[in-house]
């Protein structure tokens, strides 16, 4: 079979090339998500998994054996990105009502699921996936269980197509012993939660209830939310604890250990750099707050949020990053950039790469398929101009999900070259 030797630019792919099998990125710059680099590297895949990653310059192989050698020589190789506890897929434009499905009506819905709620043609996810982000943990919002997440693709013909783990778990928003008051610009006296105790009682009947229909050999009717709870018991799946402040994250510990569960991951946690010791020793892991926000407490340093990610780090507590908050569907995009800004914050670069790849498909229970370029798992990767973790060089300009080619241009690209001929602006 002839071998088809691509040279890759910014703006040239050889297209006819792109159904082939068996393909070859060469001469790139791979960074593996693993902490582990390759200046000049190979790594290949066929039928939609890698089956070789190698340092080129210690590795000789059979170029011969590929249908296509991309020469990508100068540019940089990363693993997809994953952006965990979001509601992409679940939301097109935050004005208008009608396009949101992420959040349903009463405080415990442990049974309603974002698989089959999935918008696999939404606007949003063209603009995620060309800046890298490959995968997405659709999450559900609002009440006490808000619900069970799945994890999806970026690219699929429907949710069944996407899905890559269905159900992975359950969100708990755990009651708060302090409501904040005002924003983050104009902010005012936070208040006691008078309802703490309270709140705290009916959430611990309800999940004494649900364990004791767990245990139960026979029941007189099922019951869809108890139903939804039997795999948090069992292990199987993870129960996400958002919550920030340090009295709350110790007291959703104490709840941990009280019920006996198996797996939990604090969302959130702005307060977890002060009980790093408790996180490790319960083994629990934290998907951080968004990076790019400020302190609760006045007398804070103002950069503590960004810091937030070395300090973990630095006690050993496994962390990842999220976006949620404000305009967080749209905002997923800049998931690198958040990982950008923890590794000026202290992280080394692979480390502030690993917070957004293999580090969130450990939380998420997918890192035998993704999160890093290693032999044998899916071929979900992305080729970059520069670093991807720099707003001024990122500039993704090929990539793969289950090693077939997706697109690297959406309709913002389009718009912006329709503008841009009609009033003859040049880069």
């Amino acid at each position: 079979m002839n071998n088809i030797l691509i040279f890759m630019t910014a703006f040239s792919l050889n297209l006819a090339a792109q159904n082939k099998s068996h393909i070859l990125l060469k001469n790139g710059f791979a960074h593996l998500g693993n902490g582990k680099v390759f200046e000049n590297s190979y790594v290949a895949f066929k039928d939609g998994k890698i089956e070789l990653v190698a340092d080129a310059r210690l590795t000789k192989i059979d170029l011969s054996k590929y249908d296509t050698i991309i020469d990508v020589f100068g540019k940089h190789i990363y693993p997809g990105l994953i952006a965990p506890n979001c509601i992409i897929g679940l939301q097109e434009a935050e004005s208008i009502r009608a396009t949101s499905d992420y959040a349903e009506v009463g405080d415990f819905n442990p049974h309603i699921r974002s698989l089959i709620a999935f918008n696999t043609e939404s606007k949003i996810l063209e603009t995620v996936k060309t800046n890298g982000v490959l995968y997405v943990q659709s999450t559900p919002r609002n009440g006490v269980l808000s619900g069970t997440s799945s994890v999806f693709a970026t690219e699929g013909w429907n949710w069944e197509d996407a899905v890559i783990k269905k159900d992975d778990g359950v969100h708990l928003n755990f009651p708060k012993s302090i409501i904040k008051n005002g924003w983050w610009a104009e902010p005012l006296p936070s208040d006691i939660n008078t309802n703490y105790i309270d709140e705290i009682k009916t959430l611990k009947t309800f999940f004494e209830n649900a364990l004791a229909y767990y245990k139960a050999d026979v029941h007189i009717e099922d019951n869809l939310r108890y139903e939804a709870m039997k795999e948090i018991f069992s292990g199987n799946k993870i129960l996400y604890i958002h919550t920030d402040y340090v009295k709350d994250i110790i007291a959703a510990i104490n709840f941990r250990n009280q019920f006996q569960l198996k797996k939990v991951v604090i969302v959130g946690g702005k307060d977890s750099y002060k009980v790093t010791g408790l996180l490790r020793q319960n083994n629990i892991a934290v998907m951080i707050n968004r990076l790019h926000d400020l302190p609760d407490l006045p007398e804070a340093e103002t950069d503590l949020i960004y810091k937030l990610p070395y300090l973990l780090q630095k006690d050993s507590v496994l962390f990842c990053l999220q976006n949620q908050g404000d305009m967080e569907a749209m905002n997923a995009r800049n998931l690198p950039f958040l990982a950008g800004t923890a590794a000026a914050y202290g992280l080394k670069k692979e480390e502030a790469l690993q917070s957004i790849t293999l580090n969130a498909a450990k939380i998420l229970g997918i890192d035998h398929l993704v999160g890093s370029i290693e032999v044998g798992k899916i071929a979900s990767i992305i080729i970059s101009e520069g670093d991807i973790l720099d707003m001024k060089t990122n500039r993704v300009i090929l990539a793969y999900i289950n090693g077939k080619q997706i697109k690297t241009k959406n309709f913002q690209n389009d718009l912006y070259k329709k503008y841009a001929d009609k009033f003859e602006i040049k880069e």
